[in-house]
């Protein structure tokens, strides 16, 4: 089973789903927008992916919504996840997890196949 977390409107969500349906892998969606993801869930990704808060923000939508980002330093990354957590159009997308614990920024179709046959 994979979870992803996804924007519809994204075009990089929409390709990953697709290359769910199509594999046949069981998958369930999470519309991180309408269900944000709490710190911890954030924290937990970001061990998964081996990645510091900031390689996960997508900066630019942070520009559009008028936020302004805390420095890119460990002493900041309690507040870089509570703010992605509450706006978490920061977050990159789309994010999948398979039930062994893989995860991945799906975003390429080498990334998209880790996670499928994880899966």
């Amino acid at each position: 089973m994979i979870e992803i977390w996804l924007n519809p409107s994204c075009s990089k969500c929409r390709v990953a789903q697709r290359e769910l349906k199509a594999s046949g892998v069981a998958y369930t969606v999470r519309r991180y927008l309408d269900q944000p993801p709490s710190v911890s869930e954030i924290e937990d990704v970001l061990r998964r992916l081996g990645l510091e808060p900031w390689d996960l923000a997508r900066t630019t939508d942070a520009k559009r919504l008028g936020l302004t980002l805390p420095a890119r330093d460990a002493s900041e990354r309690k507040a870089w996840t509570h703010l992605m957590s509450e706006n978490p159009r920061l977050i990159q997308r789309p994010i999948l997890t398979a039930s062994d614990g893989t995860t991945v920024v799906g975003r390429d179709a080498e990334s998209l196949a880790r996670v499928i046959d994880a899966g």
